[in-house]
C-alpha cells in the first residue's frame, strides 16, 4: 500500500473526531470571558424595560405658612393664611408614552441577544477553526517526516552510488539540502502546532501554563447538504449581524413614535392637606401641565432626528447583507472548490505521484535513471501530498465560517432539530 494511503486511513470521519471537538465547544461557551460578558450585558439589558416605563418618582412635600411670626405656627388658627401641611405630587408621561419606552428598551435588549449570540458562534468558529489548524500541523508534520525518512533513503543509495564512482558530489549535496529544507518546514510546523495550542488554551479561559489539549485530528467533513440559495435564507433567518441590525431599524422607529408623542404635553397631579388650626381643615388638588412650547426648536428636531436614524439603520441593514451575502458566496466557493480539488489530490495526483516516486527510485538504484528526475518526483510527491492537506484544511474552515455567518454552531445539530 503507499505510504500516502496509510496516512489517508489515519484520518478520522467528522463524526470521529465529534466528540472531542465538541467537549472543546462546550467548555468555551461555558468559560469563555468574551461570551461570559456579552450574556451580562444581555442580563443587564433586559433590566432596562421596567426602569423606563415606570412611573416618575412621586414627590412629597411638607412645610408651613405662618403669619406675624417666621416659626411653625404663628397665626394658626387666627389668621386664615397660617396653615401646616403636605402635599403629595406624581407626574405621568402623556399616554402612550411609557409603553413606547419600555417597547424601546425591550427591542435594544434584544439586539443585545443578537450581541450575545454572535459572541457564541465567533468563538465557536474561532475554536473550530484553531482545532483545524492545529490537526493541520500534525498531519503536515506526519507528511513531512514520512517523507523525510524516505529522502534519507535516497540520500544513502546517492552516497553509495558516489562512492563507487556512479553519482556526482552534486547530487549528494543537493539531497542533503532538501533533507535540511524538511527539517526547516517541520521547525516552522512546530511554532504553529504551539501557537495553536495557546489559542485554544486561551478560547478556554485556561491558565497559559495548562497543559495543552493533545495531539488532535483533521477531520475529513461530509458534504455539505445546502446550497447557497439555503445559506442565504438561514442567513436572512437566523445570522446575528442581521437579526441585529433588524432590531435596530424597530427601535428607531420607535423612538421616532416617541419622538411625535412629545408634542402632547405631559401633566402632574397634586393633592395636599393642610392643618388650619382651629379654622376648618383645608384640602388642595391641582393638575399641571408641560406645554411644548418649543416644539420648533426642540420636539420638531428631535422627530427629524429620529426619521434620519431610521434611514441611516434601513441602510446599515442593507450592507450588512451584502457584505454578508458576498462572505457567504466567498467561503462557499472556497468550500466547493476544496472539496474538489481534495478530491483529485486524494483519487489520481497523489497517488500517481507516489508510484512515479517509488518507480525512479527502484529505477535509480540501478543506474537506469538520473538522480534529477528522482528528486524532482520527490519534490512533487511531498508538494502533492502538503496541497492535499491544505485543501483539507480550507473545507474545514470555510465550513466553520458558513456555520457562523448563518447563525449556527452546526449545520448537523441544526438539521436535527
Amino acid at each position: 500500500m503507499p505510504l500516502f494511503a496509510v496516512l489517508l486511513c489515519l484520518i478520522p470521519s467528522a463524526s470521529a473526531a465529534g466528540p472531542i471537538l465538541q467537549a472543546l465547544i462546550d467548555e468555551a461557551l461555558r468559560n469563555n470571558p468574551e461570551v461570559a460578558a456579552a450574556g451580562k450585558a444581555y442580563q443587564a439589558a433586559t433590566r432596562r424595560g421596567r426602569q423606563v416605563s415606570a412611573l416618575p418618582e412621586t414627590m412629597f412635600s411638607a412645610g408651613y405658612a405662618s403669619s406675624g411670626r417666621p416659626w411653625p405656627g404663628a397665626g394658626l388658627g387666627v389668621d386664615p393664611t397660617s396653615n401646616i401641611g403636605f402635599m403629595v405630587t406624581q407626574e405621568f408621561p402623556f399616554p402612550g408614552k411609557r409603553e413606547l419606552r419600555g417597547k424601546i428598551a425591550d427591542t435594544e435588549a434584544q439586539a443585545e441577544y443578537q450581541d450575545y449570540r454572535a459572541a457564541q458562534l465567533a468563538v465557536v468558529s474561532r475554536l473550530k477553526q484553531a482545532y483545524y489548524r492545529l490537526g493541520y500541523t500534525y498531519a503536515a508534520m506526519d507528511v513531512l517526516n514520512k517523507n523525510k525518512d524516505l529522502l534519507t533513503r535516497f540520500l544513502r543509495i546517492t552516497e553509495v552510488r558516489y562512492s563507487v564512482g556512479s553519482a556526482s558530489q552534486q547530487d549528494v549535496f543537493k539531497a542533503q539540502t532538501q533533507l535540511a529544507i524538511l527539517e526547516t518546514r517541520l521547525v516552522q510546523l512546530n511554532r504553529d502546532q504551539q501557537a495553536r495550542q495557546a489559542e485554544i488554551l486561551s478560547l478556554l479561559n485556561r491558565p497559559p501554563a495548562s497543559a495543552p489539549v493533545g495531539r488532535v485530528a483533521l477531520p475529513k467533513p461530509p458534504k455539505l447538504a445546502r446550497t447557497l440559495d439555503d445559506l442565504y435564507a438561514m442567513a436572512n433567518g437566523h445570522a446575528p449581524m442581521i437579526q441585529r441590525e433588524q432590531r435596530i431599524v424597530l427601535r428607531n422607529q420607535l423612538a421616532t413614535n416617541l419622538a411625535r408623542k412629545d408634542f402632547y404635553p405631559d401633566y402632574s397631579v397634586s393633592g395636599g392637606y393642610f392643618n388650619m388650626g382651629g379654622m376648618p381643615d383645608m384640602y388642595q388638588l391641582r393638575v399641571d401641565f408641560k406645554l411644548p412650547t418649543s416644539f420648533f426648536r426642540k420636539q420638531r428636531a428631535a422627530v427629524e432626528e429620529q426619521a434620519a436614524l431610521v434611514s441611516q439603520a434601513r441602510r446599515a441593514l442593507e450592507a450588512t447583507a451584502q457584505s454578508l451575502a458576498f462572505r457567504l458566496k466567498d467561503d462557499y466557493l472556497m468550500y466547493e472548490t476544496s472539496q474538489r480539488l481534495m478530491d483529485l489530490y486524494e483519487k489520481t495526483v497523489v497517488p500517481q505521484s507516489s508510484l512515479a516516486l517509488e518507480s525512479s527510485l527502484a529505477s535509480y538504484s540501478n543506474g537506469s535513471v538520473d538522480f534529477l528526475s528522482v528528486l524532482t518526483n520527490y519534490l512533487t510527491m511531498v508538494d502533492f501530498e502538503m496541497n492535499y492537506y491544505e485543501e483539507l484544511l480550507n473545507v474545514n474552515l470555510a465550513l466553520a465560517r458558513l456555520e457562523e455567518m448563518a447563525g449556527t454552531i452546526s449545520f448537523e445539530q441544526e438539521a436535527s432539530k
